[in-house]
């Protein structure tokens, strides 16, 4: 049965960074886009960046656009989620899922895999 983790999360003073980590288990992640989202406490989830596969096409949300970067490692089944130049408006729990929040993609058989969530406090 396949799976994602996210790690990589914590607190961290505004103007630090963070690298976040997606790990797939169970499937084959090189044929899927893997995108991240948050959800603030009071909030809705949204879409903060995604890749896609094969060709690795990078998308991200305006609020992220130029302190975060997206990549992915097929060999190591991960996608790596680089956050700097934080805000507190950044504190969230993240999430990575096999779709991404800006573009269409496949969709495994079995449905969309999401991860359990990781925290990013940032605070000083």
């Amino acid at each position: 049965q396949g799976q994602l983790v996210e790690s990589g999360g914590g607190l961290v003073q505004p103007g630090g960074s963070l690298r976040l980590a997606c790990t797939a288990s169970g499937f084959t992640l090189d044929y899927y886009a893997v995108g991240w989202f948050r959800q603030a406490p009071g909030k809705e989830r949204e879409g903060v960046s995604c890749i896609e596969g094969y060709y690795g096409t990078t998308y991200y949300a305006d609020s992220v656009r130029g302190r975060f970067t997206i990549s992915r490692d097929d060999a190591k089944s991960t996608v790596f989620l680089q956050l700097s130049s934080l805000k507190s408006e950044d504190t969230a729990v993240y999430y990575c899922a096999t779709k991404c929040p800006f573009a269409p993609g496949l969709v495994p058989p079995t449905g969309h895999y999401w991860g359990q969530g990781t925290q990013v406090t940032v605070s000083s």
